[in-house]
């Protein structure tokens, strides 16, 4: 079974959040959810960390683009605000708008077509389209179907405390004794009793019962998936309660190795020419500025 990289799949939105998300994203493009305070450019540089997957010291050779005319890409349209339905019902959302940003980039014609989630790589695997880009982690077994891109985005687990705690940075030793709220089961709860072994753990069957344990103050911290967690921040069920505390945790082990594009195996003709068309959206700050419009409180 393939496995999203993010959020409600893996880590256990409550269904009524990702329908309020996709509802929202239905009607407001790009999706911005109504907490976030309109900002201009240079603020949103100043306060919003947005990732760079990129090393500039590495930047790839531009490929022999001549025999990309058409790329076909597919996609889901349930994971807001990654996919889902605009209004006019075609696919939108950050993975959609990254994807056009490439093929204008690479100058060929692009098409974007929805399939159910579970069907994406069969599809690709028939020849029905070119690429995916739907937040497809990849990782051993979806490796063995589809050859990926660089990431272009990965996952990392984030602490949050109460806006009042008097926590900054999070390290093992500076939260011994702390009680730290987790959904039971994930990566996150062990990734806690693997690394935090001083602090006092408190596992939750969900991710509501965890976040109202550090609301009502059972718990001095909360440790889960960054970007679920960004959506509650930036959404009026937090009522301002809390905030991101410390760094992002990127270890793989737990949280995978992140989010790329996947193609046919053995298609290096395609994926170098996205790797290419990735980086210069990187370097010319065009994915910056898609990143700020999505994610107005940024999981990093």
């Amino acid at each position: 079974m393939i496995d999203r990289m993010t959020t409600s799949r893996r880590f256990g939105w409550p269904a009524g959040a990702i329908a309020l998300v996709g509802l929202l994203c239905a009607l407001l493009s790009p999706c911005v959810l109504p907490a976030a305070a309109a900002q201009d450019g240079a603020a949103a540089q100043r306060t919003v960390v947005v990732p760079g997957f990129w090393d500039p010291r590495r930047r790839p050779e531009r490929p022999d683009l001549s025999r990309l005319q058409t790329i076909r890409f597919l996609t889901d349209l349930d994971y807001p605000p990654f996919d889902y339905a605009g209004p006019d019902g075609n696919p939108a959302g950050f993975n959609v708008d990254l994807a056009r940003l490439v093929c204008a980039e690479i100058k060929a014609t692009c098409t974007i077509q929805a399939r159910p989630f579970e069907a994406l790589l069969g599809a690709l695997d028939s020849n029905l389209g070119d690429a995916v880009i739907a937040s497809i982690a990849a990782n051993a077994e979806t490796r063995k179907r589809a050859d990926f891109t660089d990431p272009y985005y990965r996952t990392p687990g984030r602490f949050v405390a109460r806006a009042d705690s008097t926590i900054g940075d999070v390290l093992p030793e500076l939260v011994a004794g702390k009680k730290i709220a987790v959904v039971a089961g994930t990566a996150h709860e062990a990734y806690l009793k693997q690394m935090f072994t001083q602090a006092e753990v408190h596992s939750y069957p969900n991710p509501a019962a965890a976040r109202a344990a550090l609301k009502n103050k059972d718990v001095d911290l909360l440790f889960g998936d960054g970007v679920a967690l960004s959506f509650w921040l930036n959404g009026t069920d937090s009522a301002g309660c809390c905030a991101f505390r410390g760094g992002p945790f990127l270890d793989s082990r737990y949280f995978g190795e992140g989010v790329g594009i996947a193609v046919k195996r053995g298609n290096d003709v395609l994926r170098q020419a996205l790797n290419w068309a990735l980086f210069r959206q990187w370097e010319k700050g065009s994915f910056t500025d898609l990143w700020l419009r999505y994610f107005p409180i940024s999981p990093f």
